[in-house]
C-alpha cells in the first residue's frame, strides 16, 4: 500500500510540475514550482526503484497517468483542445501500460 502511496505521489507532483510549466508562460513564478515538482516526482520514482519495484512497471504507471491527466487538467485549466484523437492517443498510452504490467507478472511455480 505504500508503494501506491508515493507512486500517486510522484504522479501528482508530475502533473502539478507540468500544469506549472504551462502557467509559467503567463506568470515566472510558476516556473519555481515546475522544478520542486519535477524533483519532488524524481525522488518518488527513485525511491519506488530502490524499493524493488520493477522501473518499466513504476515509469509505465507514472508516465501513462500523467499522460492523462495532464491532458485533461489541461483542458480544464487552459482551455486547450481535447480531441477524440487525443483520447485515442490517452486510451494506447494506458493500453501499453497494461501491456507492460502484464509482462511483468511474477510466474507461478511450475511455470516454465
Amino acid at each position: 500500500m505504500r508503494k501506491w502511496a508515493i507512486l500517486a505521489a510522484a504522479i501528482v507532483l508530475e502533473v502539478t510540475a507540468t500544469l506549472a510549466l504551462r502557467a509559467a508562460i503567463d506568470n515566472a513564478w510558476w516556473a519555481g514550482l515546475t522544478a520542486a515538482g519535477y524533483a519532488g516526482a524524481f525522488v518518488a520514482l527513485s525511491a519506488l526503484v530502490r524499493g524493488g519495484t520493477p522501473i518499466g512497471v513504476v515509469y509505465g504507471i507514472w508516465a501513462a497517468a500523467g499522460v492523462a491527466l495532464t491532458a485533461v487538467l489541461g483542458t480544464v485549466l487552459f482551455a486547450e483542445p481535447f480531441t477524440p484523437l487525443i483520447g485515442i492517443g490517452i486510451a494506447a498510452v494506458i493500453a501499453g501500460v497494461v501491456l507492460v504490467e502484464t509482462g511483468h507478472a511474477p510466474e507461478r511455480e511450475g511455470d516454465s
